[in-house]
């Protein structure tokens, strides 16, 4: 007979649960093969109940990750079928539609058994380099391009491994042992999660996880409703407009806030673009979701009843509910755009709650390396795939600056130079803040960074560019001032596009400025301290100060004498 608990004892287990998929996610953290995962944190991991129900989410990964993973386990589940799941199995998928997005993004599931019986499931999901295709970027005019799919299916059937499956994929990826690792990194750190899982239930006598599954998610439910109808019952809409490929895109959404529910409507964004920045409504979802919950319940933990009341429709053969087999390598561009229009919105009806846009999406760039072409190459040139994650400002917040090069609302870390240069003979020049990239405010805009980019002798290398912000920065609230706009072009002077795989000749470096978020509130309000303070770390230019700030002459070259002789920081 199972042992009764106390709610004191079962949100202990609760906790325990949270603790058991943070070790499940740091686990894939130090065993994968990708920098992007290892250095970037492009990742998540979370625990399921038998129903597919998320009941536990890691704090280490992304909301892109998790929140679409929350519904991909159903997915399995009918896929696979009860009937054929076995202990010591393992699924796979990177189906853009029941995963997470993209091609690019590898989502393993582990059923969970305890004494023969099933008693939940782990998942997890990496973002791997290289998937095969065009490779990673926008260049790709449809799904079938963009690299191998992979359908729901199973890695390992009672522990033995698909070898079948693993030729398949090393004959079509450019990063054979690169993508094969991180398949086994992801099973192994699902292992992990399910023997601290076994571990939990075996100390508080459980035989099965549905009471504490039932406690998690009525409570959840309960606590996110009492958020909700808190809030006014109102309706306002948002739209923006960004880069998109060869033409800008609106986004457009109605938030309404009514009982039990916040309904998100995506009606008038523009239609599914020719090539792969169209955005699957799962991750759409994922991302409208967390900006909700980051606004209005930020301390209820993630699961599957803290984020059903948050509704999401688009009209289908729009740009954030692209059916198969439209393009969406990347995605992640108009996704990370969602919080922004969300909140676009929202500070309509809850004034002085969410921040002054940022630079939204990241600053990725992943360069292809190979021997120079335009005459022979010396010994020791290879060919290569680097794939760099960097960020550029947040936005201002009511009451605090934005964070430098900080990516919002992804959560993926800025990749060290070093870790970037260990991958491949790509050399970073230059990675630094970008003075006067911050939108001038009462608080101002995170800034954004300055890199170039080049190769190591005799290599020349295509540069696949995943840049927004190019024609339409971070827009001030508030009377906060626009963030700085992205550039991209060669030391030469010869211009680059924003997106798309473009040549780069050897000895040619890429020289790039990546966007700040804007301010918050009148620049005229901001304490005269914090406008010292930027002046005298470099964060603001003299010019800046005395043109957005009204700082005089004088006080100027005071405080520059006081850095240049070390008095002030």
């Amino acid at each position: 007979m199972a042992k009764q608990h106390s709610n004191v004892s079962y949100q202990v287990m609760w906790n325990r649960l949270i603790s058991v998929v943070e070790e499940q996610a740091q686990a894939l953290v130090r065993t994968a093969f990708s920098t992007s995962v290892r250095e970037a944190g492009d990742l998540s991991a979370g625990a399921y109940d038998t129903h597919g129900r998320m009941l536990a989410q890691a704090v280490t990964g992304t909301p892109g990750h998790v929140n679409a993973m929350a519904d991909a386990v159903a997915h399995f589940i009918r896929r696979i079928g009860r009937e054929n799941m076995f202990e010591g199995d393992v699924y796979i998928t990177n189906d853009p539609w029941e995963g997470t997005g993209h091609l690019h993004d590898i989502t393993i599931v582990s059923p969970s058994f305890r004494n023969d019986v099933l008693v939940g499931f782990f998942a997890c999901t990496a973002h791997v380099v290289d998937i095969g295709g065009r490779g990673f970027g926008a260049d790709g005019a449809s799904v079938y391009e963009e690299g191998l799919y992979i359908p729901i299916m199973k890695f390992a059937e009672r522990g033995e491994v698909d070898d079948t499956l693993i030729r398949i994929v090393r004959g079509n990826v450019r990063e054979p042992d690169q993508l094969v690792g991180d398949m086994y990194a992801l099973a192994t750190c699902n292992e992990i999660g399910h023997r601290r899982l076994i571990d939990m239930m075996d100390e508080f006598e459980l035989d099965d996880l549905e009471d504490i599954a039932s406690f998690i998610l009525e409570n959840s439910r309960r606590a996110t409703l009492e958020k909700i109808n808190a809030l006014p019952q109102e309706e306002a809409s948002g739209e923006m407009t960004v880069d998109g490929f060869a033409a800008p895109i609106t986004l457009k959404v109605k938030l309404s806030i009514e009982k039990d529910r916040i309904l998100s409507d995506f009606e008038g964004t523009s239609g599914l673009d020719k090539k792969g920045i169209n955005c699957p409504l799962v991750y759409t979802k994922a991302y409208c979701c967390y900006a909700l919950k980051c606004a209005i319940a930020p301390e209820i933990p993630n699961n599957h009843a803290s984020l059903e009341p948050f509704e999401i429709v688009a009209p289908e053969n729009t740009i954030v509910n692209a059916p198969h087999p439209a393009p969406v390598a990347l995605r992640h561009i108009v996704g990370h755009f969602v919080p922004d229009l969300v909140y676009d919105a929202l500070d309509k009806i809850l004034p002085d709650t969410v921040p002054a846009e940022g630079a939204g999406c990241l600053c990725n760039f992943q360069v292809s390396l190979r021997p120079r072409t335009d005459e022979p190459a010396p010994d020791g040139t290879v060919r290569s795939e680097v794939l760099t994650f960097n960020s550029g400002g947040s936005g201002a917040r009511p009451t605090q600056d934005g964070m430098n090069a900080t990516a919002f609302p992804s959560g993926v870390m800025t990749m060290p130079v070093e870790a970037t240069e260990h991958t491949g003979p790509v050399i970073i020049w230059r990675k630094e803040l970008r003075p006067d990239s911050g939108g001038a405010g009462k608080y101002r805009g995170g800034l954004g960074q300055f890199m170039e980019v080049g190769a190591t002798e005799g290599h020349e290398f295509d540069f696949q560019a995943m840049f927004d912000r190019v024609h339409h920065p971070a827009r001030g609230r508030k009377g906060g001032e626009n963030g700085g706009k992205t550039s991209i072009a060669q030391d030469d002077g010869t211009p680059m596009n924003g997106k798309g795989k473009q040549f780069v000749p050897h000895g040619r470096k890429v020289m790039l400025a990546f966007p700040g978020g804007a301010g918050y509130g009148n620049p005229e309000e901001r304490d005269l301290e914090l406008v010292r303070q930027d002046l005298a770390r470099g964060y603001i230019s003299p010019a800046a100060a005395k043109e957005k700030y009204g700082l005089e002459d004088q006080l100027i070259e005071e405080i520059l004498s006081g850095v240049k002789n070390g008095f002030l920081d």
